[in-house]
């Protein structure tokens, strides 16, 4: 959601910067994610002044130019050469000084330099609208009429100024704050100031030419419904306050009554709707469901098929627009609207929410609407919209405004203890502050006993239901840096706590994978169902499909984290990204279902690491190395070394994730698989490059966690290497050959590690060579020939009979 800096302060005054704005705003739970400065033109005109021409001859060396001295509030007078007809003495002109970058209506920004034309010096630019951007002509430079100050700034006569748009992350529980008033009445309660409520005084009913009636047949659809008319209006264009009032928080002006139903929308919060009133057929307006199946062309010229629950506005004849939700093409407002009727409704946010998923649409209305707007805002918001059209487009307002509103929505009134809010906030708070801040909140307090109070809690609050929700209001405006920390609180035990914590191994993990360059990346828990289809054999339930969709492509919860790992790849392959390594901590999910018929749900913590691309980006030091099997394999291993896991089982990987790649296995138990993810699945994300993942049970991970440590003293005796050569059946994986040498010299053997393979045809068919290092050492003592060639020749036999091994000598 965006918010305009400049239209916050009609309604609260704010000498702070926007940047403060966003602190305060984060503070009370409306996290600000960016400030952006607006510009009403590019450059804001900055380094370009108001200025006088003192002076001003014909150039002596060409007919179009003229030599004038110009007072730019610089202290002294410049000289500029102009080629403008229209230039002379006495003028008040806009002048771009040096150093000034102007951006023209047509054409590349460029910079104003001091330079020498055709012999006369010329100290800056005298301007046209089109040179700084104002405006297409270029018969001649701009002459105001004006008495400000030389020097003065040009956007400040322009009434340039800029405006900064605060982008908030807007929660669905905070739809009150949907609004710049609504973003108002946050400040009002954490700043302590007054609001200024737009007047709408002015509001008079100035004939009844014009009179629709409106029945409500679904009242539990929409519990409110009001309206009036207004007559000989123009449509036409915005004056531009208005324009720029919309173009700050990123929308497109139209026309001026829509805009005028737009900004109020985004100023209030309360969505409304103009109708052509010469196109309601029979003067009439029906609020109700139509038959399963009928037709509707909505505004954006899509023919759209109705569900028997959507509830509709229609005339006499026919609908007119989807309530709360899209109008409909043949009843909006054009150029040759000269009466409309105006809607300003509260729909029920249920309603509003299933036509919106049906129709997969989400508009500005809707947005507000399914979270439930404020039941008490129509009125107030059809008057200001109401005179705010007759501002900009005329008109008369024709009727008097219809309220069906038979069954008013009472505020919520929860029972608040004061013993519960020291106990969760930590802390005793005043109890005048707390009912000051909810005062502030419009929560009014009744029934106020020594131990509670009643918190009578407007319906616009939809999300203050319970006592912990107002307790939660009260912290919010407190501050929760207000809060102080226990003088208890420490961590400077040194006790043994073994109980796994995963959040603690989570972190852990993350930041070893982080260090060696890997990216934590987060996806949605919701999929494409092909995604699951195209690995059914491997799945060990059915999927978990939404019983209420956004779409169709995000309809089942998956099952894997891999599609989530591929779709992010796909992104940044897309964006020139190359060399990537991902990490993801998720959840999968499926279900099953016994003999009894009812389903049973399951949910399992995976972590999934991905490597595309170059191992390391390529310098004038190496060439890029593409990634292999075995540098992913090395990121696993280092996982598996933090939980302390060395010894485990190994089987080929199914077939059907992987084009090749390995399954370790604890206890006959799967832990983690990786390898080359197979071609067919990264086709369904159209990528084409070879893609190296692992996926690793987090669950079984955390159960084997090993959080004792066991030190040792440092070796004084020194260690010995012994490199062997052994040719193999080239099915028999290194992993068999270390757990064998280790089974075999338990005393002795520190390390083993393979240094360099080799297959050819002088070994002979489906046979390998392995260059095997042996670190052997004793902490007792120094190792003697004797003891090291005993050693060797026991791992040589043991390797020649277990593995049926050659040794190369």
């Amino acid at each position: 959601m965006e918010i305009s800096y400049k239209w916050l302060q009609d309604y609260i005054e704010l000498p702070e910067s926007p940047e403060e704005v966003g602190k305060l705003l984060t503070g009370t739970g409306l996290e600000v994610e960016g400030v952006e400065k607006i510009e009403a033109v590019p450059g804001g005109l900055e380094g370009i002044v108001i200025g006088e021409v003192l002076t001003c001859i014909p150039h002596p060396d060409a007919d179009k130019l003229s030599l004038t001295t110009v007072d730019a509030g610089t202290g002294q007078p410049l000289s500029i050469v102009c080629g403008a007809p229209n230039v002379a003495a006495g003028q008040k002109v806009v002048v771009a000084l040096v150093g000034a970058t102007l951006h023209p209506t047509a054409g590349e920004p460029f910079q104003i330099k001091k330079a020498k034309i055709r012999g006369a010096a010329s100290e800056g630019m005298i301007c046209a609208e089109d040179e700084i951007g104002l405006g297409t002509s270029h018969a001649g430079i701009m002459v105001l009429t004006t008495d400000l100050p030389n020097g003065t700034p040009a956007a400040r006569y322009f009434n340039l100024e800029a405006d900064y748009q605060i982008a908030i992350g807007l929660t669905p529980n905070r739809i009150d704050a949907a609004s710049h008033f609504g973003t108002a009445r946050d400040l009002k309660a954490v700043l302590k100031r007054p609001l200024t409520m737009p007047s709408v005084d002015a509001f008079s009913v100035n004939n009844h030419d014009l009179t629709i009636d409106v029945r409500v047949d679904d009242e539990a659809a929409c519990p409110r419904y009001t309206g009036l008319t207004i007559s000989g209006l123009t449509v036409n264009e915005s004056p531009d306050w208005l324009k720029k009032r919309l173009l700050s928080i990123g929308l497109n002006p139209i026309n001026n009554v829509v805009d005028v139903t737009n900004f109020v929308c985004h100023d209030l919060g309360q969505p409304l709707h103009a109708f052509d009133a010469e196109k309601i057929a029979g003067k009439q307006v029906i609020v109700k469901t139509l038959p399963e199946g009928t037709s509707f062309v909505t505004l954006d010229g899509v023919e759209r098929t109705l569900s028997a629950t959507d509830l509709m506005i229609c005339d006499a004849e026919k609908p007119m627009c989807i309530a709360g939700v899209f109008g409909g093409q043949n009843s909006g407002v054009t150029v040759q609207t000269t009466s409309i009727f105006l809607e300003s409704a509260y729909f029920s946010p249920t309603s509003v929410r299933k036509t919106a998923q049906y129709h997969s649409l989400k508009t500005d209305a809707s947005f507000r609407f399914e979270r439930g707007t404020d039941p008490n805002m129509p009125i107030f918001a059809l008057k200001r919209a109401a005179l705010l059209i007759q501002e900009v487009a005329g008109g008369t307002i024709s009727s008097e405004i219809t309220d069906l509103y038979p069954e008013p929505i009472q505020p919520f009134r929860v029972l608040v203890r004061y013993k519960n809010i020291d106990r969760l906030i930590g802390i005793k708070i005043d109890r005048t502050d707390i009912h000051r801040i909810l005062s502030a909140l419009d929560i009014e307090a009744d029934e106020i006993t020594a131990d509670s109070f009643i918190a009578v809690v407007p319906p616009y609050r939809v999300d203050v239901t319970r006592e912990a929700d107002v307790i939660e209001e009260i912290l919010r405006i407190y501050g929760l840096d207000n809060v102080p920390l226990s003088v208890h609180l420490a961590a400077d035990s040194l006790s043994e706590f073994p109980k796994v914590d995963p959040n603690q191994w989570q972190s852990r993990v993350g930041q070893l994978l982080a260090a060696n360059g890997f990216y934590e990346i987060l996806t949605l828990s919701l999929t494409r169902p092909a995604y699951n289809d195209a690995i059914r054999a491997t799945l060990p339930g059915a999927d978990v499909t939404l019983l209420n969709p956004l779409s169709e492509e995000l309809s089942v919860m998956r099952q894997t984290l891999l599609f989530s790992a591929l779709e992010t790849l796909v992104y940044n392959l897309n964006r020139r990204q190359k060399d990537l390594k991902t990490f993801e901590f998720g959840k999968i999910y499926h279900k099953t279902q016994p003999e009894d018929g009812a389903s049973n749900y399951h949910e399992r913590a995976r972590l999934s690491l991905a490597m595309i691309g170059n191992q390391m980006a390529e310098s004038w030091l190496a060439k890029g190395q593409p990634v292999a099997f075995h540098d992913l394999a090395t990121s696993v291993q280092r996982v598996l070394n933090i939980f302390r896991i060395k010894q485990f089982d190994t089987q080929p990987s199914d077939p059907v994730l992987f084009q090749y790649g390995l399954t370790y296995l604890v206890n006959k138990k799967p832990l983690v698989s990786l390898g080359l993810v197979n071609p067919k699945l990264t086709k369904l994300v159209d990528l084409k490059q070879p893609v190296f993942y692992a996926d690793f049970d987090w669950n079984a991970l955390l159960k084997l966690a090993n959080t004792k440590i066991r030190y040792e003293e440092v070796p004084r005796f020194p260690e010995v290497r012994r490199d062997l050569s052994l040719v193999l059946d080239k099915n028999v994986p290194f992993e068999q050959i270390s757990r064998l040498a280790h089974q075999t010299e338990r005393k002795l053997l520190r390390a083993i590690t393979v240094f360099d393979t080799y297959e050819g045809e002088n070994l002979g068919a489906d046979k390998k060579s392995y260059s095997v290092s042996f670190t052997l050492q004793d902490p007792t003592q120094t190792l003697t020939d004797t003891a090291i060639d005993k050693t060797m020749q026991r791992l040589m036999s043991g390797f020649e009979r277990e593995l049926g091994a050659v040794i190369r000598k």
